[in-house]
């Protein structure tokens, strides 16, 4: 990052200026820029001459007189922070956006360090903007015991599915609250990060089949080729829809939540709106679908900062068009 020219420096130049050193030479002997020296014979230079002293009494004089206008008091850049931060997007997410949608427009940036201070600095609104932030702290694992769903290991996934490079190859897991007030199943998709979410009043093999069949009505036919799950006994019954609804099934290792990384990832997100130990008996339907849009409509820095909407409907358009 550029810093201002010191005074000590000043004082170089005058010298330098008086062995009839060229801008050049005093550029190379200073590690600066020609066109840094340059721009300070010409701003604090008089006729001709150049004295340090005087110099660095123009420069400060021009530094009090500057009105500073910071990026986060000006309306436009504010609005749109603010309406990230209500969206629960994180101060990355915001800086990304800003990035991408407008490239042309640097003056409209602002780093997302910019709004951690800025949020640091609201007295006591503080609270009221850190409530949108999200935290996570580590969680422990604990080991259990084994299951066999009955699907295909993960070992016979087809490398696409690895590779990323289309739609409709998903991760699922559950999200549970207080024991006996039931969770959520999400499922994921690999490629676009686009999340499907549904209400399960239990872990029973048979409900979570029954919500993972209503999960995947939702998709288009041509965008549910597999879905990898782990290996708990709430999803043995899953297998069927191999057959009801043409998606093939794999099953991760034992003990290595790695190999569904893109959904364990997402289940942290939705932390943020269901904590751990929330009663899921007082979430409603709208509550789910609320989440699940700011979800998919929030930008992600692993898709260039945009959308898992976005990127889900450009993808199912292109292959069909092809």
């Amino acid at each position: 990052m550029a810093k201002q020219i010191t005074f000590a420096e000043r004082v170089c130049i005058e010298e330098f200026l008086n062995q009839q050193c060229s801008a050049a030479e005093i550029a190379g002997k200073l590690q600066r820029s020609e066109s840094t020296i340059s721009r300070e014979l010409s701003r604090n230079g008089q006729q001709g001459a150049y004295l340090a002293k005087l110099a660095q009494s123009q420069a400060d004089q021009r530094r009090c007189e500057r009105l500073l206008v910071r990026k986060m008091d000006r309306p436009e850049i504010r609005a749109a922070v603010e309406n990230g931060l209500i969206q629960h997007w994180a101060p990355d997410q915001i800086s990304g956006a800003q990035r991408t949608r407008l490239p042309t427009q640097p003056q409209c940036h602002v780093s997302a360090s910019t709004i951690y201070r800025w949020i640091a600095q609201q007295g006591p609104k503080r609270t009221h903007w850190e409530q949108f932030l999200r935290r996570r702290g580590r969680r422990p694992y604990h080991p259990r015991k084994p299951t066999k769903p009955g699907g295909k290991p993960l070992r016979n996934r087809p490398r696409i599915i690895d590779r990323r490079e289309r739609l409709g190859d998903f991760e699922g897991d559950l999200v549970l609250g207080r024991p006996g007030t039931g969770g959520l199943l999400t499922v994921v998709d690999r490629r676009s990060r686009f999340l499907c979410l549904e209400q399960v009043r239990n872990k029973t093999a048979e409900h979570v089949h029954e919500k993972f069949r209503q999960a995947l009505s939702k998709l288009p036919e041509n965008k549910r080729h597999s879905t990898t799950f782990d290996n708990g006994s709430e999803f043995t019954n899953c297998h069927r829809v191999e057959k009801t609804h043409g998606t093939k099934l794999y099953f991760a290792d034992p003990g290595c939540p790695h190999q569904r990384g893109t959904n364990e990832n997402t289940n942290g997100l939705l932390r943020q709106f269901f904590p751990k130990g929330i009663d899921f008996q007082t979430v409603t339907w709208a509550d789910i679908r609320r989440v699940e849009n700011l979800m998919n409509n929030r930008p992600r820095r692993c898709l260039g900062y945009r959308t898992p909407a976005e990127v889900f409907l450009e993808q199912a358009q292109r292959s069909t068009c092809n």
